[in-house]
């Protein structure tokens, strides 16, 4: 297989989104950091904390995901350099090794999401047990109505 100049610029586009889509997400969670460490500041409670150690190991995942998708858009514009040279084995080396790095990327951003996502289960089932512990007495309150 003979790569084109064209085959490497594949992943630019790609290592583009994950660029725009994760530095929007890390501003987010600098902005939830600094509203949770205001808040630990006026009234220390525990839950802040562990808050702020998920957001911490999220940002540290998507400095990783950045890191790694640079490296990756790097090594393809490295490797559209080569391509000039006609040095095909090494730009298969090159591309092959920056399609790895963007597949490491991807996972680690499904790592990320699914902290997220863990994170807000955790927000939400607060809410869930005062809704359920709600809908509880509703529903005595009915049977009693009937009853009485």
């Amino acid at each position: 297989m003979e790569l084109t100049i064209s085959t490497p610029a594949l992943l630019f586009s790609t290592v583009s989104l994950l660029m725009i889509a994760f530095t929007n997400r890390f501003l987010a969670i600098a902005g939830l950091i600094r509203d949770l460490h205001e808040k630990f500041r006026q009234k220390p409670d525990t839950d802040y904390v562990a808050q702020i150690r998920n957001l911490h190991t999220r940002l540290q995942l998507i400095r990783a995901i950045q890191v790694i998708s640079v490296i990756s858009l790097l090594l393809s514009a490295i490797c559209m350099l080569v391509i000039f040279q006609d040095a095909q084995q090494a730009a298969r080396w090159l591309f092959g090794s920056a399609l790895i790095l963007q597949i490491v990327a991807l996972a680690l951003s499904a790592v990320e999401i699914s902290i997220s996502i863990n994170a807000l289960k955790i927000e939400l089932s607060d809410m869930e047990k005062e809704l359920g512990r709600r809908s509880s007495l509703f529903s005595l309150r009915s049977r009693e109505k009937e009853n009485g």
